[in-house]
């Protein structure tokens, strides 16, 4: 059974601004520095567009981690998702909406879809998992509330 992780954030800039931070895989490895994060994409580019791949790899669990994610919706600057493709999870759907609020800020949304391989064993594991994805979540969310607010960042 899949489970589903809804985070919401108010970020002060505009939803470009945001939605070019989230898609900057430089932005997500930093984001993530406890965990060794790395990203590399199938163009070489660091901002993902529609189609590309990118593969994280992390330790998380005191284990190393590989997950390859493709860019399967992309309408700049209200939303895009990324589905695993490869990796440790059944299925992983996760959905970015930026949405504009007064003053320049944004209401960034981070809906993350998750379905665990193993049967009951891996819905027992989700148990963990998903307190665990929450808080990357709003630990990602903080880091780019901060890059947002803080020069340079350019919305190319």
């Amino acid at each position: 059974m899949p489970a589903t992780i809804e985070v919401v954030s108010i970020i002060g800039a505009a939803p470009d601004v945001v939605f070019d931070l989230e898609r900057d895989v430089d932005v997500h490895a930093a984001s993530l520095s406890g965990s060794d994060e790395t990203a590399t994409t199938s163009t070489g580019r660091r901002r993902l567009e529609l189609g590309d791949e990118v593969t994280f790899r992390a330790r998380h669990f005191g284990l190393r981690w590989r997950m390859t994610s493709r860019i399967t919706a992309y309408e700049r600057p209200s939303r895009f998702v990324d589905e695993q493709v490869r990796g440790p999870f059944r299925s992983l759907r996760h959905e970015h909406l930026f949405h504009a609020l007064d003053g320049g800020r944004t209401r960034m949304t981070d809906r993350m879809t998750v379905s665990a391989p193993l049967g009951p064993l891996g819905a027992a594991a989700l148990l963990f998992v998903v307190p665990y994805l929450r808080r990357l979540l709003r630990q990602r969310a903080a880091h780019i509330r901060i890059a947002a607010v803080t020069p340079p960042h350019s919305s190319k």
